[in-house]
């Protein structure tokens, strides 16, 4: 959009949906991409820059906020930013009490990181469309998606950084023994110890299915209603401004809610997946 003026709205569509990519192309090394051509070119092992920068962004001013809150704590009467942050902390130690059944130290605050920070991304849906790529267009920077949780990259990053740790807490509570045990003695077993071997490829096939499973749909969930949510704003943009008004605002009223929504389910299915690692069988 920066070199075209007057884009059609296919090619303004596609260069909204294009994110800043930087890699090594086979034919000018390591650049920046200039089309979803260059950037396809360049492997899996290419950066998202922008995805990156604004996802670190937000992790840093969620951080900051907190801390700032307790710096500031008292135990008097709270002010307004130091009552809003206990609610916020007071949901997620709620919901993690109803939901996780173990002992960990850990389960709290990767709870209340999880929720505060993908809401944060999300937040990001509700900027203007032309807002943020246009200021990067006027300092050379061709494309600028700002709303990470629209990269499918970072919602599977973050849903299999949750696996990960599932995994890490199934063995180490059930023991590496357990934990297979979960895989291959489940749902199908017998009494008869030779059906029950015969039983083992089967149970790891279903168990393993539906371990593999979670982290793509967690990841695709976010990613998918994100996605849509700002396609759908980009296309009204294409309107004519009297109409772009008309149906930008109650659709950012309503997103409203699939952003709080989804940062919510994001949250609670890590807290039902870490009480699972945490569980006998």
């Amino acid at each position: 959009m920066a070199s075209n003026p007057n884009p059609t709205p296919t090619e303004y569509i596609q260069h909204h949906l294009q994110n800043l990519v930087l890699g090594i192309h086979p034919e000018n090394g390591l650049s920046f991409a200039h089309s979803s051509e260059e950037a396809a070119a360049m492997g899996f092992w290419a950066l998202h820059i922008d995805s990156l920068m604004w996802a670190i962004g937000l992790g840093a001013l969620f951080c900051w906020l907190f801390k700032k809150a307790a710096d500031n704590v008292t135990s008097g009467v709270p002010g307004k930013f130091q009552n809003f942050i206990e609610t916020i902390v007071e949901f997620v130690q709620g919901s993690v009490k109803e939901t996780f059944h173990g002992k960990s130290e850990l389960v709290g605050p990767l709870a209340l990181t999880i929720f505060v920070w993908v809401f944060l991304m999300n937040l990001m849906d509700l900027v203007p469309v032309d807002l943020v790529p246009r200021l990067f267009a006027a300092i050379g920077i061709e494309y600028q998606k700002i709303v990470p949780t629209t990269d499918v990259n970072m919602t599977l990053g973050l849903s299999f950084s949750v696996f990960f740790l599932m995994i890490y807490y199934s063995i180490k509570i059930k023991g590496i023994g357990g934990f297979l045990g979960e895989l291959t003695l489940q749902p199908f077993s017998s009494a008869n110890p030779i059906i029950k071997v015969l039983f083992i490829p089967i149970n790891l096939l279903l168990e393993g299915v539906g371990l593999i499973a979670k982290p793509i749909s967690l990841g695709l969930r976010l990613f998918g209603n994100l996605y849509a949510g700002e396609l759908i704003f980009i296309l009204i943009a294409l309107l004519p401004w009297y109409l772009q008004w008309t149906l930008s605002v109650p659709w950012a009223i309503f997103h409203i809610l699939v952003i709080v929504l989804q940062a919510f389910i994001f949250m609670m299915l890590t807290i039902v997946y870490m009480s699972m690692a945490h569980e006998h069988h």
